[in-house]
């Protein structure tokens, strides 16, 4: 398997320099990961230093606690693809899906979907915040939607991913859309521990040691 493809190499941090997003995507190529997933403010910056390799693109929208509006989330899908990103992690409300308002997080999934399409779209449910049934319901919602990926964790609440997480997860969605364990994954086996539960994308700020 080539673990490389399965890391997103990741600085979302309020205070990361263009220096760091520099780097970052100095050692992405190096290794040639998936992408490197960075705030939107730096995604010219980051495709302009990717220029040449395979290294996506890849920003956050609604980050980190998905409380805004479907409307504001949209247009930052829309910008972002403007901008350059190639795949856009998304946050969901969390506040909406534990009030079991399910149309308002299908629709809000939906708008996203439509504003990224053509690209790729994962949606961050939040786990350390949710029951595992709040999970599930989570899960079917982005399924439904036509997302491409659900995601453990922004990395920025309680916890990151956990194995158990990432298993429920993949038996929810089933083998056709992919799951990306993020948060907490930073050393060799602890991908391999994820990637056994069911992870086809590991979001790291360790892609090196991961390596």
């Amino acid at each position: 398997m080539e673990y490389n493809k399965l890391i997103d190499n990741t600085l979302l941090k309020a205070d990361a320099t263009k220096e760091e997003i520099i780097a970052l995507c100095e050692e992405s190529k190096k290794y040639d990961f998936k992408s490197v997933c960075i705030n939107p403010c730096y995604i010219p910056l980051a495709k302009k230093e990717l220029e040449g390799s395979d290294v996506l693109v890849c920003t956050v929208v609604g980050f980190p606690l998905g409380s805004m509006t479907k409307e504001a989330k949209t247009f930052e899908a829309v910008d972002a693809i403007a901008k350059g990103a190639d795949e856009v992690d998304m946050v969901i409300n969390v506040s909406k899906l534990k009030d079991k308002d399910y149309e308002y997080v299908l629709d809000e999934i939906s708008l996203l979907r439509k504003a990224t399409k053509g690209h790729t779209l994962k949606v961050i449910i939040e786990c350390c915040l949710l029951t595992n049934e709040e999970m599930v319901k989570a899960c079917e919602l982005a399924k439904k939607a036509g997302a491409d990926f659900v995601k453990t964790s922004t990395g920025f609440s309680k916890w990151g991913a956990k194995v158990g997480d990432v298993a429920l997860m993949r038996k929810t969605v089933g083998p056709e859309m992919g799951v990306k364990a993020s948060g907490g994954v930073r050393t060799h086996e602890d991908m391999l521990k994820m990637v056994e539960a069911g992870a086809t994308r590991i979001g790291t700020s360790s892609g090196a040691k991961l390596m």
